[in-house]
């Protein structure tokens, strides 16, 4: 049996509404919840951001800015890449993690941005080496940190995870999904499709 192809507009059309539905959390991938209420960032009434990822990203725009500015001496480079392996290392980050994201999220990404741009202005085979090393750390620990998952203790002692309906951090994006679901599947059935 052959399957019916959706015509480019209504997939283009069915993308755009799945974008709008999902846009206030795409980024905050954390239950929104009052639990979790210091892991995400609240921008303006609608857009939520986890907290620890906006770290990161300010932390690597910082650093890439500071190696390209400050740093074209590969030793700079060097020490800058070693401090953010050993901020981004698993022992590291357990014991840091009562400190809070800035120190387990903004200092390694700094400093590992750092890295990679100041081997890069650096250049030669030395500051190449050492930008790809940057790299490299840069996905092994992103890698870990995805393989870890989330952490998902405040949803351990809450009364709601056991109940029929989705929990009060989960039931805007559930309802989003639903609503998101109803109209593009009537799109599809308007056209024969489902």
């Amino acid at each position: 049996m052959r399957m019916p192809t959706l015509p480019f507009p209504l997939a283009r059309r069915i993308d755009r509404l799945a974008r709008g539905a999902h846009a206030f959390h795409r980024f905050a991938h954390h239950p929104l919840c009052d639990e979790y209420a210091g892991e995400v960032l609240r921008v303006g009434r609608r857009v939520r951001l986890c907290r620890g990822c906006a770290l990161a990203a300010v932390g690597g725009l910082a650093g890439a800015a500071a190696g390209l500015v400050l740093a074209p001496d590969p030793l700079l480079a060097a020490s800058g890449l070693l401090t953010a392996v050993a901020l981004a290392s698993p022992p590291m980050s357990r014991r840091a993690r009562g400190s809070g994201k800035l120190v387990v999220r903004f200092l390694p990404a700094a400093f590992g941005a750092f890295a990679i741009a100041a081997g890069l202005r650096a250049g030669g085979a030395a500051g190449v080496l050492l930008a790809l090393a940057g790299l490299a750390a840069s996905w092994v620990f992103v890698a870990l940190y995805r393989r870890r998952g989330p952490d998902r203790s405040p949803c351990a002692g809450c009364p709601e995870r056991l109940a029929a309906e989705p929990c009060r951090g989960l039931a805007p994006i559930v309802r989003r999904e639903r609503a998101f679901q109803r109209l593009s599947g009537a799109w599809l059935l308007r056209r024969g499709i489902g």
